[in-house]
């Protein structure tokens, strides 16, 4: 199933949001299932980077150089520590994270509150998760 994942476009000082494509293998039935198999795909995607290393780097587009020029930091998304992530600690942090409300999932228009909760996809529908920032304030 193609989910379509609504990300904040970097160096976009409008908050434009771009939907990216993910391919869902089976089909999640729960919150709990989609964050996992998110995860999974972003956590993959990560370390196949970090095994490519200097090889995997392409040209930057200008688009993409104004972009990041705009954010203040030009890269080409290498890592150079070449540490790859633990999957089985990254979807545990997700779904604690969840838990602990740092951030919200939304399926279309509607928030997915319960992490076991049965979930109803369809093709190309939208989802949106958005970490919530903590304000830090100063007491006097």
């Amino acid at each position: 199933m193609n989910l379509k994942i609504n990300i904040k476009q970097i160096g976009e000082r409008k908050q434009k949001i771009a939907p990216i494509n993910f391919e869902y293998s089976p089909v999640p039935r729960t919150v709990r299932e989609l964050i996992t198999q998110t995860v999974e795909t972003c956590v993959n995607s990560y370390n196949e980077r970090v095994r490519a290393g200097e090889d995997g780097a392409k040209p930057l587009s200008d688009a993409e150089i104004t972009d990041m020029a705009n954010v203040g930091k030009i890269a080409f998304g290498i890592n150079y520590g070449g540490k790859e992530q633990p999957l089985d600690k990254a979807v545990d942090n997700a779904l604690q994270s969840f838990k602990d409300g740092l951030y919200r999932v939304f399926l279309n228009d509607n928030e997915l509150t319960e992490l076991d909760g049965e979930l109803t996809l369809s093709e190309n529908d939208s989802l949106t998760f958005i970490r919530l920032t903590m304000l830090a304030g100063r007491m006097w």
